[in-house]
Formats: C-alpha cells, structure tokens, sequence
C-alpha cells in the first residue's frame, strides 16, 4: 500500500487527463477511501471498477480481501497500472466497459459494480447496468452531483425522470454524499456525488418491461405536458386509443407525478390497445 501511495504521487510517469475521455482524476484519499468502503454493503462477492486511471480507488478496493477487476479504455492508464499493480496485471482490463459481455467477466458470478465514473457516460453506465440487473446486485460510485439527485428523486420533484423511474424499479437508490470540485485533478466544472444502488426484491415488473421502458421515456421526453397529450406518441395515426383512453385523472397528470406502479399500470393499458 505505501508503494502505492508513493508511486500514486511522487511518480514522474503520471497520467495525463483527458478531456475527450472525461477524465477528472480523484485526489483526495480519505474520499477514495470512503467510496470504496460503499462497496461493503454487498460483501463476498468480488468487484468490477470502472475507470480506475491511476488507481487512488483500486488501492482501497483490493485490501477488501475479495477478487478485483478493473476496466479501462485509457491505454496510459493501463500502462500506469500495470507498472503500479503487478499483481493485478491479469486483472486490469483494457476494454471499453460499454461494449463488454458482463457475462465473461466473473463467469457469469454476481459482481459489485464501482468507480469514478466519466460523467458523459454515467447514464449510459447505468443502462448496462440495468441490462445486467441480474448480475449487479450492488452499484456504487461517483458521479455528477445532478445525476445522481435524478436517480434518487422521489415523485413530485423537478429532478425526477427517466433515471429515477428506470432504475428505481429494480433499485434501492441512496445519495450517500457530495464532494466538491477541488479534489479533482483537473477540477470539473460541477459537483461530484458518491451513490449506492442495491437490487430491490422485485423479480418481475409484472408488465411488458421493453414497453414500460419506452413509455416512460416518450412521456418524459414531454415532460411538461400531461399525460392525455404526451402517450399519443405512443399509438400510430391509425392505431389511435378512443376518446376514452385519454379521460380520467391519471390523464391529468405529468410524469413527473407518477409512481413507478402508476407506470407499470399505465404500460399495461398501452399494451391492451
């Protein structure tokens, strides 16, 4: 651990920020400590980080005496943590996280997912992770502060959509703390956020899931409009519900204003047209 340290700050081989990669790198250690201890919310079952750079979160995440891989597409990076974590080296994959078979990684073992992760693909991160919902059992990590307040909101609130609906349906989402910009090499223009997702009891939505997923982003992507206009884009010119199908209270309503069994009672109706 003291050569990590050493080499994490004294090393004149550091790695260097890219912006087209979104790279903020983390450096403040009682904070990367603090985002790997996240992770001891589902123990035993080993880790997969996401863009570890120069690894000031993978030094905390392999003391936690359970297998740890990580992925990143940086191939400075990857040199860096070849050179600074020999013993991982069979573990440090060189890939794009978006385009692997989540499958292969542990074959086909549960896994908890972590990292600092590139803010302009974070919701990009987290819709794999819902395609691998079985497999995640646990999500953690860092994000911008403004996504991670949608994936926690609750009804009723600005922040609330499409993160908020999706992920909340198979999630536990909890906004654990906020971490301000200076401790970022280069700082970022915005505040960070460290958050947990741990899989909820639900097996089965009971509705079409494609059909809940697309509802809920063609309501959303008019979100200011109430229901009764913004589900017409749902149906064809001819295929249009009767006059009836719009009526009601629920129609009244924004998206907003929905509970996530509101959706899956909405999905349902669409599904009966």
């Amino acid at each position: 651990m003291v050569s990590v340290f050493f080499s994490y700050f004294c090393s004149m081989k550091q790695v260097r920020p890219k912006k087209n990669l979104g790279q903020h790198f983390l450096t403040d250690l009682n904070i990367a400590k603090r985002i790997a201890d996240t992770v001891d919310a589902c123990p035993e079952i080993p880790i997969l980080e996401v863009g570890p750079g120069m690894g000031v979160l993978t030094q905390y995440l392999v003391d936690k005496s359970r297998k740890v891989k990580v992925v990143e597409i940086d191939s400075e990076s990857v040199a860096y943590l070849h050179e600074n974590f020999p013993l991982m080296r069979e573990d440090i994959l060189g890939e794009d996280f978006l385009r692997m078979d989540l499958t292969k990684v542990f074959d086909g073992q549960p896994f908890v997912l972590t990292g600092n992760y590139p803010y302009d693909i974070s919701s990009q991160i987290f819709f794999k992770m819902l395609d691998n919902k079985d497999l995640i059992p646990c999500c953690t990590g860092m994000i911008q502060r403004e996504v991670a307040q949608r994936m926690a909101s609750q009804p009723g609130n600005k922040a609330y959509g499409i993160l908020s609906v999706l992920i909340q349906a198979w999630y536990n989402v909890e906004y654990l703390f906020t971490v301000d910009e200076n401790v970022f090499n280069p700082p970022p223009k915005v505040k960070s956020a460290v958050i947990r997702m741990t899989r909820n009891d639900v097996t089965d939505l009971g509705c079409d899931e494609v059909l809940f997923k697309r509802l809920v982003k063609t309501v959303f992507n008019q979100r200011r409009k109430m229901l009764r206009v913004s589900i017409k884009q749902m149906f064809s010119k001819d295929h249009m519900p009767d006059a009836s199908f719009f009526e009601g209270e629920l129609m009244t309503k924004r998206p907003e204003q929905l509970t996530i069994q509101q959706f899956v009672d909405l999905t349902n109706e669409v599904a009966k047209i």
